[in-house]
């Protein structure tokens, strides 16, 4: 199901009907790789900088949980936080 643009109001969205697909428009559908050969693969582009490395870490199940439950981004937001964090432990290091 497509997800509803930000601009659409939700009555709108809803009152859309789609048409079901008959067997015969059914039969006539193909890839669309094979219909357009030169519409590239779906690539993510070059990483912003500063650059991140991605790894596994394990996080007690509150964490998570409580990330999560902020909604889309809470990678970012975990990152924001532990940036925070170091930022801050680094200010008041004597040793730096």
């Amino acid at each position: 199901m497509k997800k509803k643009p930000k601009h659409i109001k939700q009555e709108d969205w809803d009152a859309v009907e789609s048409p079901p697909l008959s067997t015969k428009m059914l039969s006539k559908m193909q890839p669309v790789r094979k219909t357009h050969p030169n519409i590239p693969s779906r690539v993510r582009g070059p990483q912003k900088e500063p650059t991140k490395k991605q790894l596994t870490i394990r996080l007690n199940q509150e964490v998570v949980e409580h990330f999560k439950s902020q909604g889309k981004g809470w990678q970012t937001k975990i990152n924001e936080v532990l940036t925070d964090y170091v930022h801050s432990h680094t200010e008041n290091d004597p040793g730096n």
